[in-house]
């Protein structure tokens, strides 16, 4: 039995256990599982008035959490199974703008590059006075920190960084006593494209570079320095921390950053798929978002039939380093924390058994406070990725040699859970890279597909029905004859 090493369309097609295509087919600890389905985050929840542009779920000091998303002109809170408008104003907002939420203490900041930052303790947002408009805004120990920024004092500077006073949201003009400050990161030139907390400081990027922003006290405040290489982010949300460290989307990798040095994670798997694949008009919309509970790293981004947002996805497994793919259509992700399930609330999500939504018992979509990844889908919709496994499939690479012609009567797949059905459809060659001729097929019966075809390359692909977990292949190669 030949364990899968995930989806790698790059590798040489005779890898064994490579996977040269997918869909819906997600890496975990043991092997390749379907991918979940998307559910209603909360019961009767209703959609947003308008396409998503960004959302959050923040925690104040005393352990409240509030969940924002915005639409390009209104900032909503979810409240009591609601969204509740709490603008405060009306947004102009572009046909751009993206929402950028951090929380300070006991204040939720939202920042959406058009209009300046506004700040809401509870109930809704008011302008910052004082305070810039930014592409992007973070929370670090002490500070506000705004990237990208456009302010009375200086002008639109795509370079220029700001901190907030010491401890102090709500002061912004330079001044040595109280630490507020503000600098370029001129560099090579180009702007600022994201900025994500790392430690006690930060990281800023730019397309091409990165810098290790890091407090130093007055009158400098925050020291930036340039990581060594050309590795840069290509958009404001293409950057999520692991614990310790950043994944982030550059130019032409993606990458892994721990404070040393940028590793490529992407190499000779994936890389050069992922980006032939992704819209380059569009990469800058692309997500990246950290599913701790499953240990997974989800990319959502354009692709090359994508009008703008994301319509697909690269799944990446920390710990086995493998890839799979999970395409959907989103307008943002969120790392959702739910309300839970009581028996007393249980007749909400359905008023029988039978109709109950198809949620695994061990979700954490039942728990008060549990977490789970979650998507704004086209419909403006809060949905988390929670449910039972979608219908998925997959690729094998090539079995075979060039030297002999080979018959194939059987492949066995080994199953952690086994699929509701299951079919295969065999492709022959005669040399690496030439045309296949499609030749079995076969179902699942028995703990093998039958199938019977001959030639000196062999390729399967198999369609999954249901939630399974799939972790090998055993295919026996007989001679089929000899000259």
């Amino acid at each position: 039995m030949i364990g899968f090493v995930g989806f790698a369309p790059d590798l040489d097609p005779s890898t064994p256990g490579v996977i040269t295509d997918c869909i819906q087919l997600i890496p975990n600890e043991r092997g390749m599982e379907a991918a979940p389905s998307a559910v209603a985050a909360v019961s009767g929840l209703g959609n947003l008035a308008a396409e998503c542009r960004g959302a959050a779920v923040l925690t104040n000091t005393s352990g409240t959490r509030r969940t924002f998303a915005g639409t390009q002109t209104k900032i909503y809170e979810l409240a009591s199974g609601t969204w509740s408008d709490v603008s405060g104003m009306t947004f102009t907002g572009s046909s751009e703008n993206r929402w950028c939420f951090a929380q300070f203490g006991n204040v939720a900041l939202a920042s959406n590059d058009t209009e300046q930052i506004v700040a809401s303790t509870s109930g809704t947002f008011a302008a910052v006075s004082g305070a810039p408009k930014a592409r992007v805004i973070l929370s670090i120990p002490n500070f506000v920190v705004a990237l990208n920024t456009d302010s009375s004092a200086y002008g639109d500077a795509p370079d220029r960084w700001h901190t907030s006073a010491f401890q102090d949201y709500s002061s912004w003009t330079a001044n040595v006593t109280t630490q507020a400050t503000t600098g370029r990161l001129i560099g090579n030139g180009g702007e600022l494209t994201a900025g994500f907390p790392f430690g006690n400081g930060l990281v800023a990027y730019k397309a091409r570079e990165m810098f290790l922003g890091q407090y130093v006290g007055p009158p400098v405040v925050l020291q930036f320095d340039r990581v060594p290489g050309e590795q840069g982010c290509v958009g404001p949300e293409a950057v999520d921390d692991i614990g310790g460290a950043h994944i982030f989307v550059g130019e032409d990798n993606i990458w892994m950053y721990d404070g040393s040095r940028p590793v490529p994670i992407a190499q000779d798997t994936v890389r050069q798929w992922f980006f032939n694949d992704l819209n380059a008009t569009y990469k800058y919309r692309t997500i990246v978002k950290y599913d701790r509970n499953n240990g997974r790293v989800w990319i959502f981004y354009p692709s090359t039939t994508s009008s703008g947002n994301p319509d697909s996805a690269l799944v990446y497994h920390l710990a086995t380093k493998r890839w799979g793919r999970a395409n959907r259509n989103i307008e943002a992700a969120v790392n959702f924390v739910s309300p839970g399930i009581t028996w007393d609330t249980l007749s909400s999500l359905a008023s029988t058994w039978d109709t109950l939504p198809s949620i695994p018992w061990d979700s954490q979509s039942w728990q008060a406070s549990g977490r789970a990844l979650a998507v704004f889908n086209s419909t403006n919709g809060l949905v988390t990725l929670t449910g039972s496994g979608e219908d998925s499939g997959m690729t094998t690479g090539d079995f075979g040699d060039n030297e002999q012609v080979s018959f194939v009567d059987k492949v066995r797949v080994r199953f952690f859970t086994q699929p509701t059905t299951s079919t295969v459809t065999g492709q022959t060659r005669m040399e690496l890279g030439g045309s296949s001729t499609t030749a079995g097929s076969g179902a699942f019966a028995n703990n093998k597909y039958d199938i019977r075809q001959s030639g000196r390359w062999h390729r399967f692909s198999f369609l999954f029905t249901g939630s399974h977990e799939v972790s090998g292949i055993d295919v026996p190669l007989k001679r089929a004859g000899k000259r």
